[in-house]
């Protein structure tokens, strides 16, 4: 025979209605619609939990022992991974800014990953780097169109003053 089905929820009815009509996100609403289901006394039995739930009755026991041991806060905790490390560093990005903001500016991209290679030595593939460059920096490479070294200055000068 089974044990019997018994669970201690803390907070209110109304606190619990009201979590999950704002709650945003679905795993939550259901974790929250379990408990105010047991709290208003709707449900008694932990197979039906599951039924309502749509859930096996392993996941509704995982749920209700992570309450049981860290209460609310970690029954609604949604774990983050970590994610992996940077490919370049912090000072290899504020160099990095530092010399786009500078008026020579860089030819191009491939351009940027030798720069890195050679000042920090990191070894940054051309798609990283055009990422970062391009999206997160919100640079663009111009480089200016050549120009004869045969043009007059003044010439160029007046005419600019002419022309608008």
């Amino acid at each position: 025979m089974s044990r019997p089905f018994k669970i201690e929820i803390a907070e209110s009815e109304e606190e619990l209605k009201k979590r999950l009509q704002t709650a945003r996100q679905g795993n939550q609403k259901e974790k929250l619609q379990m408990l105010w289901w047991l709290k208003s006394g709707q449900v008694k039995e932990q197979q039906e939990l599951g039924k309502r739930l749509g859930r096996d009755t392993s996941t509704v026991t995982r749920w209700l022992q992570k309450y049981r041991l860290g209460g609310l806060s970690r029954l609604l905790s949604i774990k983050k991974a970590p994610g992996a490390n940077r490919k370049i560093n912090d000072a290899a990005i504020a160099a990095l800014k530092q010399e786009l903001k500078t008026g020579k500016g860089f030819s191009s991209y491939g351009a940027i990953v030798e720069w890195l290679k050679l000042q920090h030595g990191l070894d940054i593939e051309y798609g990283t780097v055009y990422a970062w460059v391009r999206y997160r920096f919100g640079a663009k490479l111009k480089v200016p169109r050549p120009q004869s070294y045969k043009q007059d200055e003044k010439l160029i000068s007046e005419f600019k003053k002419n022309s608008v």
